[in-house]
């Protein structure tokens, strides 16, 4: 019989054998190519000394193709519970030292169990994925494992934030898990995504490409969307990250806290009084807008490198946090387009499960025209961001700055669609369409006059005085009062209550 002592050695033995993952060669080439390892990225996430680590001495139980003569304890994926800037939440990390951070059926209980706990207690669980793939020796245990993990995934969403950090390679049925959680960190160079790698590609189409044009951080954040924050390095990463859970909240059902500011609520926006140029057609950068209403200029931007014609992101005014979406005038006139339509339908989307008002900020001429928009759906894409502003509870507060027309007007958080407070500076212009296309159509016989029939449509419409007058806006605001005001609105928004009808669910036009 052992003695306590040998006890307590052979649980030190066994935990430094965990610790050591795949050994420490391994983790020697892990550290040349630019990374982390899995249990180095835990400590450098998690507030110090908080991490809690579960199932560390787990194994798998395959004995085919000689599986049985090599174990690593732990399974090749660290899980546990930690802090984030004292807040909870549950954390599981794939090493890449064990088996390439292969997915086996014991490595998905571990993952399954951590995701369990989060959803049960109610605390956000972030994921950092870097593995190959299934585990082929394995087979289907490990294709079911995924699809555990899967469904966890679609019962923790909307309930308690899932972030995923792509920190290595990420193939194969691994990147559908990512793809449900709620928001992607990617790091240049060193992380990639593709369903199907460079090498099948190249065997079944005979396209050529590299695994970085294929999936790397800078294709999903600029071209296909589904990441939302491309990184510069691992620890670009972390800091991101803990800068996000600064802004949101650990479920759905918590009490929003406040974010500490110095920033007076009643701060003028002289900054604003004559920001918006005099000639419509002239461009401006939203960005300083929001800098200048925002506390302390700082805005958290949500995919800020994909569909550059809308803004999403996280800030707060008077320390009361919200999410805000703006057409951007600076990038394609603020038109709403097909991937536009998308982002801002899934940030609001987003900020209404999980109860963030929004603040919606509107110049945008209309959508997108071209046949390249229509024949890529633009009417069912464009309806999702109508669905998911229609949808919200959360507090709406929708500032007009400039144009609204068309139906982007309706789409754009409208008092018509249930935006709470709407607002116009005195320059906004609410119409069906711009002037110049208007006269077209309404004074097509009269051409000769067209530059009368200009002036008089504009002295009508190209203002919000017809819209004030309607009660579809709320008050019209001098832009040095920005910031006052929107806070004295969210500050009366704080118990909004809003019934919904009884269903099991809409069905957004997918």
């Amino acid at each position: 019989m052992l003695t306590n002592e040998q006890r307590n050695e052979q649980l030190l033995k066994l935990t430094k054998e965990a610790e050591l993952g795949g050994g420490q060669e391994r983790i020697n080439k892990q550290h040349e190519q630019g990374k982390y390892t899995a249990r180095e990225r835990i400590q450098k996430l998690l507030d110090p000394e908080s991490f809690i680590e579960f199932d560390k001495f787990v194994t798998h139980r395959c004995h085919s193709f000689g599986m049985e003569k090599t174990k690593y304890l732990g399974d090749g994926v660290i899980t546990g519970i930690g802090r984030i800037n004292g807040q909870q939440v549950a954390i599981f990390s794939q090493d890449f030292t064990c088996w390439g951070g292969a997915l086996g059926a014991s490595h998905a209980k571990k993952i399954c169990k951590v995701m369990d706990f989060a959803l049960d207690n109610r605390i956000p669980v972030i994921g950092l994925n870097d593995s190959g793939g299934a585990r082929i020796q394995e087979g289907v245990d490990a294709l079911a494992g995924y699809a555990e993990i899967f469904y966890r995934n679609v019962q923790a969403s909307g309930v308690i934030p899932q972030i995923s950090m792509i920190m290595g390679p990420c193939a194969g049925g691994a990147v559908y898990s990512p793809a449900m959680t709620d928001f992607i960190f990617m790091v240049d160079k060193t992380s990639y995504m593709f369903v199907t790698g460079p090498d099948v590609i190249k065997t079944v189409t005979h396209e050529e490409v590299t695994k970085d044009a294929l999936g790397g951080a800078h294709t999903h954040n600029e071209k296909s969307g589904v990441a939302h924050f491309r990184c510069d390095d691992e620890d670009d990463a972390f800091e991101r990250v803990r800068e996000l859970f600064s802004f949101i909240p650990s479920c759905n059902k918590q009490k929003h806290g406040t974010r500490l500011s110095t920033d007076a609520p009643s701060r003028v926006n002289n900054k604003l009084k004559n920001f918006i140029p005099d000639n419509s057609r002239k461009p401006y950068d939203m960005h300083e807008l929001i800098m200048e209403v925002v506390d302390d200029q700082h805005f958290m931007e949500v995919q800020p490198d994909f569909a550059k014609n809308i803004l999403t992101g996280f800030a707060s005014i008077g320390g009361i946090k919200v999410g805000i979406v703006a057409n951007q005038p600076a990038f394609l006139a603020g038109c709403l387009d097909i991937d536009s339509a998308v982002k801002g339908a899934r940030f609001v989307r987003f900020c209404d499960a999980f109860n963030i008002p929004i603040i919606t900020l509107v110049d945008v001429p209309g959508f997108l025209p071209g046949t390249v928009q229509e024949y890529g759906g633009i009417i069912r894409h464009g309806a999702k961001l109508l669905y998911a502003y229609s949808e919200a509870t959360v507090p709406l507060i929708t500032l007009i700055t400039r144009k609204a027309y068309g139906g982007a007007y309706d789409v754009m958080a409208s008092k018509h669609i249930r935006a709470d407070i709407n607002l116009a500076y005195p320059t906004a212009e609410i119409a069906v369409m711009g002037a110049d296309g208007a006269v077209n159509i309404i004074y097509r016989n009269d051409m000769a006059n067209k530059p009368k029939h200009v002036e008089y449509y504009e002295n009508e419409f190209a203002n919000p005085y017809r819209a004030a007058e309607l009660g579809y806006i709320d008050e019209i605001i001098q832009p040095e009062q920005t910031r006052q005001r929107l806070y004295q609105y969210l500050k009366a928004l704080e118990n909004k209550k809003v019934k919904t009808p009884d269903r099991k669910h809409g069905n957004i036009p997918l």
